[in-house]
Order: C-alpha cells, then sequence, then structure tokens
C-alpha cells in the first residue's frame, strides 16, 4: 500500500539528522562481501540469532552488575579476570557464553524432552528453562558452589545403563556434594537429582531455584512454596518436588539481591514475585556433621511434553531401544564409550523430530538430520530411521524445495542420497509418496541452476564456510544425491526417471569439472576451494564432502588429497580442524570427516584424527559443536552436537567395515593399540550387500555376512597384517604381520 514512499530517503534523511549510520547504506556495504544471492541470510538463522542475542543484552545488564550473585559455571569462569576463559566486556554487544558451551542431556529414546546438566552439575529441567543448583553451606559459613570450583575440585561422568544419568562430584576442604541426574519415566516423565552431602561440622544442604541457565538469564517472576510444603511452584509451569519438608526456606526479588547473599539467614517466606523476572528461592536441609544427608529433587515436564503423543511401551528402556544395534568391542576404553555415548545420543535426538542438538539446535536441518541418519542406518536403527524419512515429503515445497532454511541448496541432493543410501542398505524400495518427493526433487534441481555456469545459485549454504557464495559444496550434494537416485531408478525398473537423473548429474560433473578448470592454478594450487572465487582458505572443508561420504571421486584423488593436505597444514590446532570462519573454534566432525579421506586414501595419518577427537569429547562423552583453543569448553552451537556423535559412530563402523563402489573393505582402519590380542568386533552394520560383522582375535578374523544378492569383492587390510583378497565364500582369515 505504501510502496510508492521514497522510504531510502527518510531514512537516509533520518540517519543524517540524528548523526548515525544509515542503515541501507551500511547493509549494502556489507553485502558487497558476498555473492549476490536471492536470500541474504536464512530467516530461521535470522531469527534464531535475534533470540541468542536479546538474551545476550540481558545477560549484559544483570550479570555484570551482580556479580556477587552465584552465577553458571560458564560465567563465573568468563568473568573472572584471572581465567584464561576472560572476556572483556567494554564493546560486547552482548554478553554469551563463548568459552564453556558443553551440556549433557538426559532423557528416554522415545520421549522428545531434554534435561540438560551443565559441567558443574547445573540441571534445567525444561528447554530453555530456569535451572537447579545444589550447594553446601556450613555453620561456620564455608561454602561449597559448584559453579565456582576450580576443575581439579570437580569430577563428572555419564553412565549410559540402565538409563542415562550425569554423575557430578565436588569435593572442597572436607566438604562433599554427589548429584546424580536422570529422567524418569511416567506420565508425564520428570527429571529428578539425587543429593548427597557430607561436611565435617554441620550446616545445610541447599537446593536453590536459579533464574538463569547454561545460555544466560531465563527469567523467574513468581516462586511459591506449595501448600503440602515439600515443593515450590515456579511461574506456575513447573513443580520442584523434594519429598520432605526442608528445615529452613529463603526467598529473595532482585531488589534483595541473590538468595545466596542471606544464607543460611532467619527469615521464613512462603513466596516471592519478581517484576524484574530475577527471583530466587532456596530450601534448606539440615546436615549433621559427619553424617550423609541424602535427598531427591525432581521436576515434572509437564510443560516440554504438552500436546506430544506417549511413549509406547518401549519408549522408556534403552535396552529395548538398542536391541540389534551394531555394537563396538575394543579393548580401548575411552574410545569404547564414546561409541556407546554417541549412539545414545543419536537415539536420544530422534525421539520425535531428528534435531542437531538438545538445546541450543533443537530444530530440524536436513543437512544434519540427513548425516545423522546415515549412522542410524547402518547399524540398524532402520524403523527409527524410516520414521524420521516419512515426514520428508510434508517438508517439501511445492516446486520441490526440500526446506528447512531458505537459502542453502544443499537439502536436495542430501535427501537423494540419503533415500536412496536406505534403499541399498535395506533392499526396500522407496514408498509411492516418496517416489514423488524425490522426482519433484531432481526438477527443482534442474530448473535451480544458473543457465551461465550450471551450478547452484550463491547461498549461505552450510552456514560455516563464509559469507553467501556459489559454494561446490551445494554442487557435490547435487551430484552426488542425482547418481544415487539415478542408480536406485535404474536398479527398480524407473527406467524414464533414471535417465533424467543420470543425464542431469553429468551437467553437473561436466560444470563442476569447467568450473575448477577455470580457476588459476596460483590460487588453487591443485586443491578445490571452498568456491570458484575464493582463494583457499578453511572454506575448503566443504569441498571434501566430494569424498566423504559421497564418494564421487576414487580413493586418493590428487585433487581431494591436496585439498586435505591444505586444511591440515594450515588449518588445524591441538591436533584438530580449526574452522577460522563463524565456528573459530576446533570441529570434531568436520576433523573426522578429514579423517575418513585419510582413511580412504590408505594415509596414517588417520589415527592421529582420531586420537584428537576422542581427546577433545567432554568427560560425559560429548562434542560442542566447536571447541575453544585454550579453555577446551564449548564455542559455538549446541554443547552436546547431534552430527559429532554421527561421524564418531561412522568413524568406527569404517575402521571395521568400509565400502567402496564395488568392494567390501575389512578392518582398514583398525588401530595398533586395539591389537592387544584381545578379541575386538564390530557389527552387525548394514552394508549395500547385506548385514556384516566383524572379529579379530589373536590374528585369526572372522567375517560373518549374510549376501543379499551379488556378493562385493571383499579386502582384508588390517594395518600391520599383509592384505588379503577374499573370495566372497570366505570367512575366516589368518593374519600374517608384515
Amino acid at each position: 500500500m505504501f510502496s510508492w514512499l521514497p522510504w531510502k530517503f527518510f531514512v537516509k534523511h533520518a540517519a543524517r539528522r540524528y548523526g548515525v549510520l544509515d542503515p541501507a547504506t551500511f547493509l549494502a556495504r556489507m553485502r558487497r562481501f558476498s555473492q549476490p544471492s536471492e536470500v541474504a541470510e536464512p530467516l530461521e538463522l535470522l531469527r534464531a540469532g535475534i533470540v541468542f542475542h536479546a538474551r545476550g543484552l540481558v545477560n549484559a545488564k544483570a550479570i555484570q552488575h551482580n556479580l556477587d550473585w552465584v552465577w553458571p559455571y560458564w560465567v563465573e569462569r568468563q568473568f573472572n579476570p584471572d581465567d584464561s576463559s576472560f572476556v572483556p566486556r567494554a564493546f560486547s554487544f552482548s554478553h554469551i557464553n563463548l568459552t564453556h558451551r558443553n551440556w549433557t542431556a538426559v532423557g528416554l529414546p522415545e520421549v522428545p524432552a531434554y534435561p540438560i546438566v551443565d559441567p558443574r552439575g547445573l540441571v534445567t529441567p525444561l528447554h530453555d528453562g530456569w535451572s537447579l543448583d545444589f550447594w553446601i553451606v556450613t555453620e561456620s559459613r564455608r561454602r561449597l558452589l559448584p559453579s565456582k570450583l576450580e576443575d581439579a575440585a570437580v569430577t563428572q561422568s555419564l553412565q549410559l545403563n540402565p538409563t542415562l544419568q550425569v554423575t557430578t562430584t565436588c569435593v572442597k576442604e572436607r566438604i562433599t556434594l554427589e548429584l546424580a541426574t536422570r529422567m524418569l519415566p511416567g506420565e508425564p516423565p520428570g527429571v529428578e537429582t539425587s543429593v548427597r552431602a557430607t561436611a565435617d561440622e554441620d550446616g545445610w544442604l541447599v537446593v536453590a531455584v536459579r533464574p538463569y541457565n547454561p545460555e544466560g538469564v531465563q527469567f523467574i517472576n513468581r516462586i511459591q512454596l506449595e501448600p503440602s510444603g515439600t515443593a515450590f511452584r515456579v511461574n506456575d509451569e513447573a513443580t520442584v518436588q523434594w519429598g520432605e519438608r526442608p528445615d529452613s526456606l529463603r526467598m529473595a526479588h532482585y531488589a534483595e539481591g541473590d538468595v545466596y547473599l542471606d544464607l543460611p539467614g532467619s527469615t521464613e517466606q512462603r513466596e516471592v514475585d519478581c517484576e524484574v523476572g530475577m527471583a530466587t528461592a532456596a530450601a534448606l536441609f539440615r546436615i549433621k556433621a559427619g553424617v550423609a544427608r541424602e535427598l531427591k529433587v525432581s521436576v515434572g515436564l509437564e510443560r516440554d511434553l504438552k500436546d506430544r503423543p506417549k511413549p509406547g511401551n518401549s519408549g522408556n528402556s534403552w535396552q529395548d531401544s538398542l536391541r540389534g544395534t551394531a555394537e563396538l568391542r575394543i579393548p580401548d576404553a575411552r574410545m569404547q564409550f564414546l561409541y556407546d555415548a554417541a549412539v545414545s545420543t543419536l537415539l536420544l535426538l530422534s525421539a520425535d523430530d531428528l534435531v542437531p542438538g538438545p538445546y541450543t539446535y533443537r530444530r530440524f536441518w536436513f543437512r544434519d538430520a540427513c548425516l545423522m541418519l546415515h549412522p542410524m542406518l547402518v547399524i540398524g536403527q532402520v524403523a527409527r530411521a524410516e520414521r524420521v524419512m516419512a515426514t520428508f515429503p510434508g517438508r517439501q515445497t511445492f516446486a520441490g524445495y526440500f526446506l528447512s532454511q531458505e537459502g542453502e541448496w544443499d537439502s536436495n541432493g542430501q535427501v537423494l542420497w540419503i533415500v536412496a543410501r536406505h534403499a541399498e542398505l535395506t533392499g526396500k524400495p522407496p514408498p509411492p509418496e516418496m517416489q514423488k518427493a524425490l522426482r519433484k526433487g531432481v526438477r527443482w534441481l534442474q530448473k535451480k541452476r544458473l543457465s551461465g555456469s550450471g551450478l547452484l545459485p550463491a547461498g549461505f549454504s552450510a552456514e560455516h564456510l563464509g559469507p553467501n557464495d556459489f559454494y561446490y559444496w551445494d554442487d557435490y550434494w547435487a551430484w552426488g544425491g542425482l547418481r544415487a537416485v539415478a542408480k536406485l531408478w535404474a536398479q527398480t525398473g524407473h527406467g524414464a526417471e533414471a535417465a533424467e537423473a543420470e543425464v542431469l548429474s553429468g551437467e553437473f560433473v561436466r560444470n563442476i569439472e569447467a568450473s575448477l578448470s577455470a580457476i588459476p592454478a596460483s590460487r588453487a594450487k591443485g586443491a578445490i576451494p571452498a568456491a570458484p572465487g575464493r582463494r583457499m582458505d578453511a572454506g575448503a572443508i566443504g569441498s571434501m564432502v566430494a569424498d566423504y561420504p559421497l564418494q564421487l571421486y576414487p580413493p586418493g584423488d590428487p585433487q581431494m588429497v591436496r585439498t586435505a593436505d591444505f586444511l591440515i597444514d594450515q588449518c588445524f590446532h591441538r591436533g584438530g580442524f580449526f574452522q577460522e570462519m563463524i565456528h573459530s573454534g576446533i570441529n570434531a566432525y568436520l576433523t573426522l570427516d578429514l579423517a575418513q579421506t585419510l582413511l580412504r586414501a590408505g594415509d596414517p595419518r588417520f589415527a592421529d584424527l582420531i586420537r584428537s577427537v576422542a581427546a577433545l569429547a567432554s568427560p560425559t562423552g560429548q562434542w560442542p559443536e566447536a571447541i575453544h583453543p585454550r579453555t577446551l569448553g564449548g564455542c559455538m552451537g549446541d554443547g552436546q552436537h547431534g552430527w559429532a556423535a554421527a561421524e564418531w559412530i561412522m568413524m568406527m563402523r569404517n575402521c571395521f567395515v568400509r565400502e567402496e563402489e564395488d568392494l567390501l573393505v575389512i578392518g582398514s582402519g583398525i588401530l595398533p593399540e586395539w591389537q592387544t590380542g584381545a578379541p575386538i568386533s564390530y557389527g552387525p552394520t548394514l552394508t549395500a550387500w547385506g548385514p556384516v560383522r566383524v572379529h579379530l582375535e589373536a590374528g585369526r578374523l572372522t567375517v560373518d555376512v549374510e549376501w543379499r544378492a551379488t556378493a562385493p569383492k571383499v579386502r582384508i587390510a588390517v594395518p600391520g597384517f599383509a592384505p588379503i583378497e577374499a573370495g566372497s565364500a570366505d570367512r575366516i582369515f589368518r593374519l600374517q604381520a608384515l
């Protein structure tokens, strides 16, 4: 209606009048750093960024003026000038967690709720909610506050059986606090923390309700003591149950300061209201010197599970959900635990939508979903994967675009690839609705290509490759997806569709190769940059997708090897790939992707990359999306990243069982430290030819297989032993040391 008004003139005039930058000119300048694109930034990411920094602005107002409060672990470290995590605040737009983005979710395999626990045992029961903390205060005012303790005073671990449980133990001057947090089945399920406190003098165990979480401030406007006297009601959305009456209660609103400041205190309150949203409360339970005080604190999750379907009979059982899943058995306890934890993470994050993380990234991306579905399929979680994939057609636009975020052109290739991979691994063709969606997806790729280069348009792509550009990442996914679906359709009698996809795949190949050949040798140096106009930089990691997982080039392809060498030589820190753009941290899953390329090429450096990633995992076996090079805490993304867990599973699997075009490679990544003489094994894992299980003990290797149709060539390639070209009927091999 107002399109005729000269808005830019009015904005420019107002900017000059008040002496500020003209927003239109400023944005135009910013966009010159990227290629012109129909979508400047994905709306979903802009929305998420606004929410993220809005909290950061609240943090800026709430935290630095109240440093006498007890804050979460990341704040205590990041605001401490003596700590390596310290971040100056003078010109910071917002105060956000940039140094310790670490947390671990507890849950059940069919319950889409993810209570998280931070590295000091702080429990955030509800998504993006307030938290519970646990303290000890003695009669002489000595205090054990987990978030303020040095690293040496705290140990944390994750137990997997019979359910996920995060255990945190804090020790200070003969005072000990033990916390064990898990999800409890029920209607609705809840999160429970078992607390055990001991001290060498009388005191109090404190259960504190806190207006923050591992991202920062989360408002609490009202806290009430329930009529039973055994619970707090917080914001009228959840109840914190202790199961017994406390010996004392304290509450405070913002103007009074943190309730911590008056502990143990002498006043009693039954409710508090705070207009600022910074209400705090504490329930105090008496401790006798030398006598353990135990307490169970629980919170119902009905808010997060509202309108969600109730889990089935197996929804509360990890044992049932893991039955038939590929098992790893190696003597390296650390890597063994990381595999088992990664499998649990995949199941946890696929209770409903498949999401990349339990908190920051608790939303759907095709990219992460497809890369997490792949290990889900190969470890045998087929029904779970199919449940996720069944939602794909409903996420496709009328034009054929598999849309999760606008401006990211990789999703269609990814969907084509994973659906074809599912059919290859299971022998089951896609259902009619999926076939229709795949055909539309192929035609969208045909129409989306640019008329000049034949490549996909500039876009935000994988987000961490840099500003909008014509990323090869997108084109490689298109090529890989088209090639895979063409093969699928040719095998299932869809000749016309196969021909259409094959022709389009060939066009992408020619256009990619023409684009690469046009890059000056002085710029590419024999490698593949992130985009046609880019110099070699960390963004070139995106081009490595052509080797793994897509295998568009043969093992050891010179361009792939040179690209990997450049990244290892120029973009590594502390043994891992350091993504300089956006992430600005060490990335576990991209390091493992490079390890896969080295493994394919027979380059023994893959083993050091595996060891580095294992060393970078948190004590609970998790990787944040990116890891701070100094603190080794999370500095980007979710604190428990599903894509990282997925790549660890694929790495362990491919060390034992790896597929090439017409070849099954057995044992090529088995590490020397696993070969102690004790039995090691992996499987059963699905392959293109059927399920495979590998067992190695004292130089005797057994391969259990069930070929579905034509058997592949089989190569036994355990490092340190002579390779064996096996027949399809061979099952037992005696390895000969080199």
